[in-house]
């Protein structure tokens, strides 16, 4: 019996790590496991603001308090443990700008370090839920926004039941129509590991969840509203915003915070707001 067990635990540790392996070869454009102490700089910039958009209530900051790494039970699953992101309340923060801040957090991007042009780009997550907590995992292209595009691999705003996806470009940003809610199965959400994925190709984006389709955008679908901002390359992002313009649209609260619940606010003083990233992958198709 004990011998069936220690076999029934390796597949479960090697059903999802398999996942992230699967394309590991000669396609890989970049692969981060998180399986070392400290965040590798030579593959990601942290970034630091001290004026943020969208009105939302953080600082991101360059802090071991926000950005670690967890290893272990710490890990929750993840299986060469995972980067953690974390909103923490810090009440009366400044910035280098001297704005004041009641939250930091953390955001880390791959710009001029890691950039691709086409390919699937994929991350195995789990998130922490509350009215106003906005995990995202996305890409960018360098230049003015909202020109240079972007792809909204995954987003959420606080109600663990959905997840959204989004492309915003010339004339489709901000409330952008090219946007859709993925809902959860029964039983299912943000709070468990799931893999957040797009593949990008010259005339379309298929974002997915575990493997499944949620959302397809097609070059026709675009530029039906502006230019197709999809020829250039991309840098991936990371980051944990709280509050703000498109939390506080949907939830519609306004106090304590724009966009941000009191009772999330109890989660964050009580350290629950993680966010944990297994791993990254970007492939691309062999020739």
């Amino acid at each position: 019996m004990k011998s069936i067990i220690i076999s029934i635990s390796l597949v479960l540790f090697i059903i999802p790590f398999c996942n992230a392996q699967q394309h590991t070869k000669a396609d890989t454009v970049f692969f981060e496991d998180f399986n070392g102490k400290t965040l590798d700089r030579g593959k990601w910039n942290v970034e630091v603001t001290g004026h943020t958009v969208n009105d939302e209530q953080q600082a991101y900051v360059d802090s071991s308090s926000v950005l670690y790494f967890v290893n272990g039970k710490d890990a929750e699953g993840a299986h060469n443990g995972a980067l953690a992101i974390k909103v923490i309340y810090h009440p009366g923060y400044t910035s280098k700008e001297q704005k004041k801040y009641d939250f930091i957090s953390g955001r880390i991007n791959t710009r001029h370090k890691m950039e691709f042009t086409y390919g699937t780009v994929s991350a195995r997550m789990k998130m922490a839920s509350g009215a106003g907590m906005w995990p995202a995992f996305w890409a960018l292209g360098n230049g003015k926004w909202p020109d240079c595009g972007e792809i909204d691999m995954m987003e959420t705003v606080g109600d663990s039941s959905w997840i959204s996806n989004a492309l915003h470009g010339p004339n489709y940003f901000g409330n952008t129509p090219l946007a859709y809610r993925y809902i959860f199965p029964t039983g299912t959400d943000v709070s468990q590991w799931h893999i957040y994925s797009v593949d990008w190709t010259p005339d379309k984006l298929v974002f997915k969840t575990d493997d499944k389709i949620t959302y397809t955008v097609t070059r026709a679908m675009v530029e039906h509203y502006g230019r197709w901002a999809f020829d250039n390359a991309k840098f991936i992002i990371l980051n944990f915003a709280l509050g703000g313009g498109y939390p506080g649209g949907v939830n519609k609260v306004t106090t304590p915070y724009y966009g941000v619940s009191q009772s999330t606010v109890n989660k964050i003083k009580a350290g629950n707001a993680v966010v944990l990233v297994d791993w990254v992958l970007v492939t691309r198709d062999k020739k």
